[in-house]
């Protein structure tokens, strides 16, 4: 490896061999290899399954599938499944921490990996402190069940009174301690979490069967009545429909349009990626992480849309608490306190593994100059990216506290699909530019399926409302005025091979 600077092409790419020996570095820029295919899958269930199994259901069954809901989250699986087996070839080639951000490197250059790192960084920092915020609201309504409540200045105001959201906070500062001290640690802690998750989604799967009544999936795909009903106007619509395609209710193409809105229940497992430079044994066990845990996650969700659907006509399902009031329904007011605790378990996880990714990330980032390097130290002891954790989650922990995010939380949308096309495309080029590269795991069908998949994430990106678009836009806008003001000029440049 050369780290003269040697040329100052925005597109010049970092050889695959120099980007795997900065994982056998003398220097500290480094971390230990400690996790297994079953780590990587429990990673991959904790993030998926959030708050997304409880609260989509009611909204897409009610508003645009019926009970056909079922089959939105299958080719909402479908869809993740095609980015999906792109990551697993790249993450198995490319073992080195970064995930989107490091791929890019290789296959695209140094710009488009500055702008996809830019854009994880935030979409990470955003989904760790609007999960955060979820999870505080689950624990006061928790705690007030048993008659404690904590004071408005502290528990994130009330309506029409600001204050600051401390357990939010405190969440993340806890999460933050725990990845520092070690991703064995994290790792385990995040099984127990998982079991508890699971277990309450068993349960209510379980459950619930005793309950179903044939007559409420009839019809199970409702006839299509036209355009999806909605109060949105101007840049909050949907920016296809300022393209004059308007999304449609009921009916198949209701189904796909479900399939939009249930698809960010899904969101996370990419995360599984940013740990590549953690795993024992990356080129077997990434692509079994990856694949296994989206698997689950899909199996999961399906059986959960056709139980509620099949406890409660989907036409009197509740938006806000699906599961929860299909319970009430049928007098199983019981089953209710477990949901909020599984909503609870979720939440702790996803935002453990959101600010895991976005550490790592922020790490790889740094090793190659393009953030200050002082981030890409690893702690003698704990072998983690101590300095990027500390400092990214202090950052969260702030947004957390102080900031109402709703507005922003669909940027996590957006920068997400954002990567699986750039991931996507990246193993088209890849193959062509480099086909001697040994390859444990190949992503089937190419370039068919890497164009699947970079459409699909196309589509769903356009069905984002138009703000999004416009906030996305100026963030990147802000990522160049950094890459040229400091991340260029300070890059470490590679030796051409």
């Amino acid at each position: 490896m050369n780290e003269e600077r040697t040329s100052t092409g925005l597109f010049r790419t970092k050889a695959i061999e120099d980007t795997i020996q900065d994982t056998t570095a003398p220097e500290r820029r480094h971390l230990k290899r400690e996790l297994s295919a079953l780590d990587l899958t429990v990673y991959g269930i904790g993030v998926v399954i959030g708050t997304g199994i409880f609260v989509l259901t009611g909204t897409a069954a009610k508003q645009y599938a019926g009970p056909a809901v079922a089959l939105s989250f299958a080719a909402a699986g479908v869809v993740c499944a095609l980015a999906a087996l792109c990551y697993a070839e790249f993450a198995s080639t490319v073992p080195v921490a970064g995930s989107a951000y490091t791929f890019s490197y290789a296959a695209l250059g140094e710009l488009p990996a500055w702008l996809i790192g830019w854009d994880l960084m935030l979409e990470l920092a955003l989904a760790a402190a609007v999960v955060a915020v979820g999870w505080s609201g689950y624990i006061q309504t928790l705690l007030a069940d048993v008659d404690i409540h904590l004071p408005a200045s502290i528990g994130g105001g009330t309506d029409g009174h600001w204050g600051l959201n401390l357990p939010a906070a405190a969440l993340v500062v806890v999460m933050t301690g725990l990845l520092v001290l070690g991703v064995k640690q994290s790792a385990r802690f995040t099984a127990v979490i998982v079991a508890v998750k699971v277990a309450v989604v068993l349960l209510v799967i379980g459950a619930g069967l005793f309950f179903v009544k044939s007559a409420n999936y009839r019809p199970f795909i409702p006839r299509a009545t036209g355009a999806a009903t909605g109060s949105e106007s101007g840049a909050a619509q949907p920016l296809i429909q300022h393209l004059g395609f308007t999304p449609g209710a009921f009916g198949v193409m209701g189904v796909f349009t479900a399939a939009a809105v249930v698809f960010f229940a899904f969101i996370g497992f990419d995360i599984v990626a940013t740990a590549a430079e953690e795993v024992k044994k990356p080129q077997r066990d990434l692509p079994r992480g990856i694949l296994a845990s989206l698997a689950i996650c899909t199996a999961l969700y399906v059986a959960v849309a056709l139980v509620v659907t099949g406890m409660q006509k989907y036409t009197a399902l509740s938006e806000k608490a699906p599961l929860a009031d299909a319970f009430r329904s049928v007098g199983a007011h019981w089953l209710s306190g477990f949901i909020s605790a599984g909503a609870v378990a979720g939440l702790t996880s996803v935002t453990l593994i959101l600010l895991m990714g976005q550490s790592r990330v922020f790490f790889a980032m740094s090793r190659d100059g393009l953030l200050p390097k002082g981030f890409s130290r690893v702690h003698p002891r704990f072998g983690t990216p101590s300095r990027a954790t500390i400092a990214l989650g202090a950052v969260v922990a702030c947004f957390a506290a102080v900031i109402p995010l709703k507005a922003l939380a669909e940027l996590v949308n957006i920068g997400t699909l954002a990567a699986f096309a750039v991931v996507s495309l990246g193993v088209i080029i890849l193959r062509h530019t480099r086909p001697d590269l040994p390859r444990s795991f190949r992503t089937p069908g190419v370039p068919y399926v890497p164009i699947a998949a970079i459409l699909a994430s196309l589509w769903l990106m356009l069905n984002l409302p138009v703000e999004t678009w416009i906030r996305f836009g100026l963030w990147m806008a802000a990522g160049l005025v950094v890459y040229f003001g400091y991340g260029r000029r300070r890059a470490v440049r590679f030796e051409r091979r």
